[in-house]
């Protein structure tokens, strides 16, 4: 029997569902699956982690799909490219999806919606230089060595995964994207589950790093911008009609890519849900970052964390 060159981690919250055990047992050359149970998925994760063996680390979700090749294809990744510790691919909408989680899932893939992690949600060009913003932990697979240096934070949660990766560059690991490694997961099946989870990431993005870090990158600040300006338009549209110009830049821009979406994954009735799923998401993200910063408070350092 050959030995088993990774290990899959599924970190699982208690009582939910679990649907990625038959694409994980499918997998030539077979892997090592470690299910950890907890209500702290980053934690589950580092668990997970400290009991493996392998060569390689992956993790996924409780209702991640992979892709009938998708064991082979990460070890061929890791021998084509031996300077890389860290790869991750997309995580694709399941064809057997609702009508609404995969129309949620055109929003994230949307320069509109998901705007610099886009890439997170859709096939793009083979990346030996990623960063934070194009992998998850939905799809992630590590060197073993990495974790000698990094583990996640287990204090934020969602988006301990980009910390992570960010914390890995700067200690040196090289990370990188591509889309021969590509997994399917199931969206939230309503709005108010996509909703709650689009503010759970605006709420932990100001915590991942400090304000002045943050600063640096003014594009996570639009959302929060906009829900001002829509709270203050009955104002400012009164001082000067020149206020209503934003918002009519916005309509036009949400019908744009409502369109090209709708075109692009050949679903005609997706482009009358496209624009109100879109403003949904700008506004709770927007709100969700300003609480974050209300609520902003000091992380553990990366030498708290790994032991």
């Amino acid at each position: 029997m050959k030995t088993k060159k990774i290990t899959v981690v599924v970190p699982l919250g208690e009582h939910r569902e679990y649907t990625a055990l038959e694409s994980v047992k499918k997998q030539k050359p077979s892997v090592n699956l470690f299910l950890e149970i907890g209500r702290n998925p980053p934690q589950n994760r580092n668990k997970g982690v400290k009991k493996a063996k392998t060569e390689f680390v992956a993790f996924i979700n409780g209702h991640t799909i992979l892709s009938d090749d998708w064991s082979k294809n990460v070890l061929k990744f890791f021998k084509e490219h031996q300077e890389i510790d860290i790869v991750g691919g997309p995580q694709l909408n399941h064809e057997k999806d609702s009508f609404f989680a995969k129309t949620s899932g055109y929003v994230m893939s949307s320069l509109f919606g998901g705007a610099t992690i886009a890439n997170r949600y859709k096939i793009s060009k083979l990346d030996l230089n990623a960063d934070e913003s194009q992998l998850t932990s939905s799809n992630l697979i590590c060197r073993k060595k990495v974790f000698s240096k990094v583990l996640f934070n287990e204090s934020i949660y969602p988006g301990e995964d980009p910390k992570f990766i960010s914390d890995a560059i700067s200690q040196g690991f090289r990370v990188a994207s591509t889309p021969s490694i590509a997994v399917y997961n199931k969206r939230r099946q309503n709005l108010k589950g996509f909703l709650k989870q689009t503010f759970n990431y605006g709420n932990t993005r100001p915590q991942q790093h400090d304000f002045a870090t943050t600063l640096k990158k003014p594009l996570f600040f639009i959302p929060s911008l906009f829900v001002l300006y829509i709270v203050l338009f009955g104002f400012l549209s009164a001082l000067h009609m020149m206020f209503i110009a934003p918002l009519i830049l916005y309509i036009l821009l949400s019908l744009f890519f409502s369109f090209y979406e709708a075109v692009n994954n050949k679903s005609f009735l997706a482009f009358f849900v496209l624009p109100i799923i879109f403003f949904h998401t700008h506004v709770a993200y927007g709100l969700g970052f300003l609480y974050g910063l209300v609520q902003k408070k000091r992380l553990p350092q990366l030498t708290d964390v790994v032991q």
